[in-house]
């Protein structure tokens, strides 16, 4: 993948840019592919359920609404996205396991860690437009993740 740097340069304006400062927690630093979403708030049983189904390359989008109070992938979920054939995930929120999660084949990005659970309900959304930090990311578009930040199709 080009670096996130280069490819603002090359396409700027067509790309939006996420200044939201997230932590690189996978064990791969530089991912990309289309889009998928869910929006969930300290409940990760939508996130669980997806990471089950194929991924064909696709990285998951989570809008956890900037909560820190729970996780909402740990390292099983982890291990299902990559079994799966997700390359990576975004999340608003955070994770927990993440020695093991960093040793994944499995790009990470989120705002942080806590060790405790989450709920399971399946309360939320699947494949809805999502806005984090003020950029939209919707299913199908293009997102690019590296060391240097995230980028999606406007």
């Amino acid at each position: 993948m080009t670096a996130t740097a280069d490819l603002y340069d090359e396409h700027g304006a067509a790309l939006a840019s996420l200044a939201l400062q997230l932590r690189d927690l996978g064990g791969i630093r530089v991912f990309s592919g289309p889009v998928r979403t869910v929006r969930c708030h300290e409940d990760n049983g939508l996130v669980k359920a997806l990471t089950q189904t194929p991924g064909e390359g696709a990285v998951l989008v989570v809008d956890g609404g900037g909560s820190l109070r729970s996780a909402l992938m740990g390292d099983r979920i982890a291990a299902a996205a990559v079994e799966n054939g997700w390359a990576g995930a975004i999340i608003y929120g955070a994770v927990r396991d993440s020695a093991a999660i960093g040793e994944l084949r499995l790009g990470v990005k989120a705002l942080g860690t806590n060790p405790r659970t989450s709920s399971k309900a399946g309360a939320g959304v699947v494949d809805e437009a999502v806005e984090i930090g003020g950029v939209v990311f919707r299913p199908g578009a293009m997102v690019y993740a590296d060391q240097d930040g995230v980028l999606v199709e406007r």
